[in-house]
């Protein structure tokens, strides 16, 4: 089977050796940040870099101009990932700006209220309290439940026709759980009040459909769990919901100059779009979705989780160790502390020993470390291209430091 082809079948195991071979980055460590930045397998380089060498040759406007149809069917391809249709997707350049132009689009006025959970995320909430504070809505954060994730039920008593969005982050970046996504749209919805799914650790290591989520907007990254080059980023916003939108952020390519003094913005998602961007990133991040279309999200998530289980396992083995984990679904997303062990001196321990994470600290989640009474943890997050052997490897170098 060829990397990239759609018509391979996706049922079975994953091939880990294709895999690995498809991810060279990964054969001399183990790598356990895919939470962060994951390695992008050897198809998307290659589509990353022939386009910038065809740029050094006839320049970015007539590269561009040759790709065309590629980037155009690139809408089809994220829509497919995504259960969703291509006049719904939007490319931008990050996680980050999808998710401001999603939310500056939002008309919100004094008196208004915006709903959080305890999972949000810093890069959601400063931007949006620094909002609140110019503009005089209301930022509230729904509590959690027993498990760690949103609790419905006290959403629902906070709703009411003043609650205008609803900011759901789909998987922390501080653990590993999922928090419910339809009984949030369900109850929102309920209340007129729009449902903003942050999709930024969920897109490519788990199944995502849009209209049976029947979220109004969804924001991710390429970076992260679908493989795609820094700098990339997509937001959908399904027809019916823009007609509820006002976006600011437009240029020349989210709309036409009909006159002297005339505008007339596009009707599809691409009016959250700029002219500017960097095409070569932008072909990266359609080959990383075909590439995991062609492996198929279910297998992925499968085998994310099996390691991912087995990283928890392990991790409760070794004494002094504690797995900070919530949630009864879980993700990728591995979290935890060494007694007596500052997370930074664990990162960099066991980066001397060949295994890459991470540390999440307070400033991140506030909301979430703070009710949890915690100031920092160790994240590690094996994609399927980590090896069981990895895993143990890396429990292995875990225990030598605790």
């Amino acid at each position: 089977m060829e990397p990239g082809d759609l018509d391979a079948p996706v049922t079975g195991p994953l091939d880990l050796d294709r895999l690995r071979a498809d991810t060279p980055g990964c054969l001399d460590h183990v790598f356990l940040d895919s939470a962060g930045s994951s390695l992008p397998p050897t198809p998307v380089l290659d589509v990353v870099h022939a386009h910038l060498r065809r740029e050094a040759e006839v320049g970015g406007y007539r590269a561009h101009d040759e790709r065309l149809d590629d980037l155009e069917a690139g809408y089809g391809v994220v829509a497919e990932l995504l259960g969703c249709v291509p006049g719904d997707v939007a490319f931008t350049e990050s996680a980050t700006r999808s998710w401001l132009t999603a939310v500056d689009s939002v008309p919100l006025a004094a008196g208004d209220r915006v709903l959080v959970t305890e999972a949000e995320y810093a890069g959601n909430a400063i931007p949006l309290l620094t909002l609140a504070e110019r503009t005089g809505f209301t930022v509230e954060a729904v509590p959690s439940d027993g498990t760690g994730a949103v609790d419905v039920d006290a959403l629902t008593g906070l709703l009411d026709e003043r609650v205008k969005l609803v900011s759901l982050v789909h998987v922390p970046t501080n653990g590993g759980l999922v928090n419910p996504v339809r009984e949030v749209v369900d109850a929102a919805h309920a209340v007129g009040a729009l449902v903003l799914l942050d999709a930024c650790q969920s897109l490519g290591q788990l199944p995502l459909d849009v209209r049976a989520m029947g979220v109004d907007m969804l924001s991710a990254t390429g970076r992260k769990w679908l493989r795609g080059p820094r700098g990339t980023g997509v937001l959908v916003v399904p027809e019916h919901v823009r007609a509820r939108l006002r976006p600011r952020l437009v240029d020349l390519h989210s709309g036409e100059w009909t006159g002297t003094s005339q505008v007339e913005l596009r009707a599809d998602a691409r009016v959250f779009e700029l002219w500017e961007h960097s095409a070569a990133s932008r072909l990266g991040f359609i080959a990383a979705a075909r590439y995991a279309l062609d492996l198929g999200v279910d297998r992925i998530a499968a085998a994310v989780s099996d390691r991912a289980e087995r990283l928890r396992a392990g991790l409760r083995s070794v004494p002094g160790v504690r797995v900070r984990d919530l949630g009864t679904t879980r993700s990728g997303l591995v979290t935890f502390t060494v007694d007596g062990v500052a997370a930074d001196a664990v990162r960099d321990g066991l980066r001397a020993r060949g295994v890459t994470t991470t540390v999440s600290r307070l400033g991140s989640t506030r909301l979430d470390m703070t009710r949890r009474g915690l100031d920092e943890l160790v994240r590690a997050s094996p994609h399927c291209f980590v090896s069981p052997e990895q895993v143990d490897a890396a429990v292995a170098a875990v225990a030598r430091l605790a």
